[in-house]
């Protein structure tokens, strides 16, 4: 009978040799994620992108290619700040989360005890509209009301009014209707329960504490970065990428496409979202946001992913995609020449982060072949290091 040292001996070696292959089969799909993922913005023309996977509390691998700004040399790099568009409202949802959980707000106040000149067509929908069918996507109001608006700069004090000659298409909280403009008004509401400014409020207990060093709210502050993305638009279809100015019209409103940030700072994000922070997001206030409150039909539909979904709803803040029976959690954002896409998997343990300085829809190609790819693998994965700031940078 074999020694029982000996036996454990050969255990040992046969979990480091396992350990050692599944090292090695990680690497190897990362390294190609890498090439579809640059060999995807060549096809598309893109100026220049980062991304970022993370995946047990880590950043597992950091990628750029291209350049910030079509003409000039200089590179788009880890640190490369962009805009993050509607990536913002996840952390409108998860602010507001922490202020309900310390009893300053709750979800279910009304929108008029905070706005109360606010007014819908409907006088009941008006007295029903609460905090949390703002931060919902469940307004009931048509889908991107007055984004034109927005487009053409006019300020906020102007589009609210408006919404008083919109009819409802349900009443709140019952169907799934996307807004920017009616999202943002949760931003008054923290903004009196918590007597701070919002982008003041979001630095102080976000960025901040989860060590987002390079994220910040505002066309302001986005100017102030010297290592930023350039944003880029076509002027005709197939025609070559122009820099364009970085426009105003949604920074109006912070709480729906205020953030800006680079690939590090929203993997951060994601370890915090995945549970890895908790002395800064505690499980009580994360497993709000992630309850699917609304169907999104329109979703299973959409360009890459119709091939992935079996279904789609939208929680606080986030949308929640089933791929089979695993759920991811996402969002997108899109504004004048920047894309961005951000998602994560519970129970995966794993994330992604896309910035480009392109609206391209090369952005749906590379998130859906990360997690067809993903998804593919078999669980569990053997767990590798031990901190967030261990990861290979791809350049």
């Amino acid at each position: 009978m074999p020694h029982p040292t000996r036996i454990l001996t050969v255990l040992l070696i046969s979990l480091l040799v396992l350990a050692g292959l599944a090292l090695a089969d990680a690497a190897h799909g990362l390294d190609e994620f890498d090439q579809h993922f640059r060999s995807t913005l060549i096809e598309h023309g893109v100026p220049g992108g980062a991304y970022a996977v993370i995946r047990n509390g880590r950043i597992e691998r950091v990628g750029a290619h291209g350049v910030r700004r079509v003409g000039s040399p200089e590179p788009v790099t880890a640190d490369t700040v962009f805009r993050t568009a509607s990536v913002s409202k996840t952390f409108a949802a998860q602010l507001t989360s922490l202020l309900v959980a310390e009893n300053r707000l709750r979800w279910d106040d009304a929108v008029i005890s905070y706005l109360p000149e606010f007014r819908l067509h409907n006088a009941e929908a008006t007295r029903q509209l609460q905090i949390q069918h703002l931060v919902g996507q469940s307004t009931g109001v048509v889908s991107n009301a007055y984004d034109n608006l927005l487009n053409a700069n006019q300020p906020l004090e102007q589009i609210l009014p408006q919404f008083a000659t919109l009819q409802p298409l349900c009443q709140p909280g019952s169907c799934y209707t996307y807004q920017n403009v009616l999202f943002a008004l949760v931003g008054p509401a923290i903004e009196l329960s918590a007597g701070q400014r919002y982008e003041d409020l979001v630095a102080e207990r976000l960025f901040q504490p989860l060590g987002m060093r390079r994220a910040s709210i505002g066309r302001e502050a986005f100017l102030a970065e010297t290592n930023r993305a350039s944003p880029h638009v076509r002027l005709a279809r197939g025609t070559r990428w122009h820099p364009v100015e970085v426009a105003e019209s949604y920074y109006r409103v912070p709480p729906a496409a205020g953030v800006n940030a680079n690939v590090l700072d929203l993997a951060r994000w994601l370890i915090a979202q995945q549970g890895y922070r908790p002395d800064v997001l505690s499980p009580d206030v994360i497993r709000p946001l992630t309850e699917k409150r609304v169907r999104t039909v329109r979703d299973l539909r959409r360009g890459a992913w119709r091939e992935l979904l079996s279904d789609a709803h939208y929680g606080l803040g986030w949308r929640i995609y089933t791929v089979g029976e695993e759920d991811l959690f996402l969002h997108s954002g899109w504004v004048r020449g920047f894309v961005a896409d951000i998602s994560h998997s519970l129970h995966r343990k794993a994330g992604l982060v896309v910035l480009l300085n392109g609206e391209s829809r090369a952005l749906s190609e590379i998130t859906t072949r990360f997690w067809r790819d993903e998804i593919a693998e078999p669980l569990p994965r053997i767990l590798v290091g031990s901190g967030p700031e261990e990861y290979e940078l791809s350049r």
